[in-house]
């Protein structure tokens, strides 16, 4: 995301990837004022009352309305933004949908200015700039999972199996260079050249999988990562282990999944950690928070958002750290399993 202007009540930003759309999906709620360049039909032009002639050309206009419900799918290419038309040359008081894309330009604000948090979020998403999206691949002797890692969440693509599927005859290792030649294949036409790709595994078959891909005419920027165990938990040991960092290091999603672990293992142990509003609360009241994760939502509906919005405030104020995260990754799952937030805390509390 790229940052234009900021403005008396919010911000001006250019839409540099489809990751941007996430950080607007959680800012652009209801009563946010959203304006950009769209299209409307001129309504007089219509043989009824408040009607339109459906050839009239639809004319390009700054448009801004007030968001009343917004529509974002993660790794889709674009973010629905439906209110009414609050200044357009025409049209006003109508209901109208913007569909913010990358290359689009948008003003985000809210009467009295955006709040501490949207002005994080967008702040994070300007400084961690274009962050190039990665193929995570878990490569096993007769399974292969494909992953999409995006800054926000991480998607599943496909699943290959070489288990079950009946009965197999002839030289078992041919059995298996075939499929993973068949699947090297299927992952060329999913990944261009200028993706990197992260593989991972328990075993060596990463390495060879890696040589059927360069075969095919591979480019892509590769990181071989071992781990201790297969399926889609060796996904999850790369991310919070630090196992790719070289290129997912700096991903927000990585710094999620970081402290969403670290978080379930002091549980573990009982450690410096507690979670629950009227416990994180206290913990903050206290200024024992170090980091403080919790889903972006959460600061953002009316049922929490005084509650939590309060207790994020009273950690930054004592020194601690917010991390506004997403739920489209295992991790934040968990997250949202525990009640949508978890605190590390510096000291242990009784």
């Amino acid at each position: 995301m790229r940052r234009i202007k900021w403005l008396d009540e919010g911000v001006r930003v250019r839409i540099e990837s489809e990751d941007d759309l996430w950080v607007l999906s959680q800012v652009c709620g209801s009563g946010c004022l959203v304006g950009m360049l769209s299209h409307r039909r001129d309504s007089t032009t219509g043989t009824k009352e408040d009607g339109r002639a459906k050839s009239a050309e639809r004319k390009p206009m700054w448009i801004v309305l007030e968001a009343s419900e917004t529509a974002f799918q993660p790794f889709t290419d674009n973010l629905r933004v439906h209110g009414v038309i609050k200044e357009a040359r025409i049209d006003i008081g109508s209901h109208h949908t913007h569909v913010v894309g990358v290359g689009d330009e948008i003003e985000v604000s809210r009467e009295g200015g955006l709040s501490r948090m949207d002005r994080s979020l967008i702040k994070e998403a300007v400084a961690s700039g274009n962050k190039a999206r990665a193929g995570l691949i878990v490569v096993e002797n007769d399974e292969v999972l494909i992953f999409e890692v995006a800054s926000h969440g991480i998607r599943d693509v496909s699943n290959f199996s070489l288990r079950g599927g009946g009965k197999r005859t002839g030289d078992s290792s041919a059995v298996r260079k075939e499929f993973f030649e068949k699947v090297a294949k299927e992952t060329r036409m999913v990944f261009p050249d200028e993706m990197p790709l992260v593989l991972c595994g328990p075993g060596l078959a990463r390495e060879g999988f890696e040589d059927d891909l360069k075969s095919l005419g591979a480019k892509n920027m590769f990181v071989n990562a071992p781990t201790s165990i297969g399926g889609r938990a060796a996904a999850n040991e790369v991310l919070a282990e630090g196992l790719a960092d070289s290129l997912l290091g700096e991903h927000a999603m990585v710094e999620q999944v970081r402290a969403i672990e670290e978080g379930l293992r002091r549980i573990s142990i009982d450690g410096a950690v507690t979670y629950g509003l009227r416990q994180v609360a206290n913990a903050a009241e206290q200024g024992a928070v170090e980091t403080l994760v919790i889903e972006a939502s959460l600061l953002r509906t009316e049922e929490g958002e005084s509650e939590w919005v309060a207790v994020a405030d009273e950690v930054e104020g004592s020194g601690g750290r917010v991390i506004q995260a997403s739920t489209d990754h295992d991790s934040g799952q968990q997250l949202h399993g525990m009640g949508g937030a978890i605190a590390i805390l510096r000291w242990k509390l009784d």
